[in-house]
Formats: C-alpha cells, sequence, structure tokens
C-alpha cells in the first residue's frame, strides 16, 4: 500500500503494533517471526514517535500565539 496516496492513521498504527505485541506475548510465534514482529512494531514506535513530536510543536505553536508557523510546517 502506498502511504502517499492512502495514508495510515496514528491510531491504525498503534493499533497495528499492539496487534503485533499480542502475537508476540502468546507464544504461538516462531522465535524468527516474533523477532521480525519486534524490529517492524519498533520501526512503526519510531513513527508514531516522530507524529507525536510533530503534533506537540503545532499544539505549543497553538498555544504561543504562532499560527504562521503551523501554517508553514509540512505534516
Amino acid at each position: 500500500m502506498d502511504e502517499k496516496q492512502n495514508p495510515v492513521s496514528f491510531e491504525e498504527k498503534l493499533q497495528s503494533v499492539q496487534n503485533m505485541i499480542t502475537g508476540i506475548e502468546s507464544g504461538k510465534l516462531s522465535l524468527e517471526d516474533s523477532v521480525m514482529q519486534y524490529e517492524k512494531g519498533m520501526k512503526i514506535l519510531a513513527e508514531l514517535d516522530a507524529e507525536l513530536e510533530c503534533m506537540n510543536r503545532r499544539i505549543t505553536a497553538l498555544h504561543d500565539g504562532k499560527e504562521t508557523e503551523i501554517e508553514n510546517t509540512e505534516l
């Protein structure tokens, strides 16, 4: 899936990580699959962290009355 055409929402990404954790904790995955899921989950968590940082900057700009900064900031 091309994320630029159909972006995955923050909530969908978070749910996918939660599903990965459930799968790993179930003990039904092989060690190799568990590690692969862990790596994929960590990558998604890094993306989520970056999104949160961006949103925090936007909120801070709003709070500080710098609405024009928000208009010039790309998501």
